[in-house]
């Protein structure tokens, strides 16, 4: 595709090979189901169906990144009733129980430290999963407008250029 020298029997052959499910088979059988028709309603099916793919792409994410966002305010959540307990312990005669303080104190660093780890992996997950669905997008724009200037070229020498 990259040189525009391809035969479209062998692109058709080579969508045979994936997955109907695949979103690059979605995406080319769009383009090369209307390749007959004017390449700017080729261009703007191809679009639509890319923009589907997207939104199927990213359909999950905000789980992650609700994830990312809630997990460290739920920690804090556990740090001040940790600190709460604490607190309790210790009330207006002073210091009685040192052990049920440190107990309320770990409680409080325990949570605060899972609530960190867990918005730290989910965050790890979100981006690597952001970056995947750029990068399919970015390579399916770039094939897909190989695909429509060989399309228009193809028009071109046929001398039916459609307006």
């Amino acid at each position: 595709m990259e040189t525009y020298g391809f035969a479209w029997e062998s692109l058709e052959q080579q969508l045979t090979r994936l997955n109907p499910r695949s979103y690059f088979h979605r995406f080319f059988s769009v383009v090369l189901g209307n390749r007959s028709r004017p390449a700017w309603w080729t261009e703007s099916r191809a679009a639509d169906e890319a923009q589907q793919i997207e939104t199927s792409l990213s359909r999950r994410l905000w789980v992650l990144e609700t994830i990312v966002t809630a997990a460290p305010l739920l920690g804090l959540m556990g740090t001040i009733g940790g600190m709460m307990h604490a607190f309790q312990l210790i009330g207006g005669k002073g210091l009685v129980n040192p052990i049920g303080v440190t107990g309320g104190v770990a409680q409080a660093l325990i949570a605060t430290a899972l609530g960190l780890l867990i918005a730290l992996i989910s965050l790890f997950g979100f981006n690597y999963f952001s970056r995947l669905q750029a990068q399919t997008m970015d390579e399916m724009e770039r094939l897909g407008t190989r695909l429509i200037d060989h399309i228009r070229l193809d028009q071109q020498e046929n001398g039916h250029e459609a307006a």
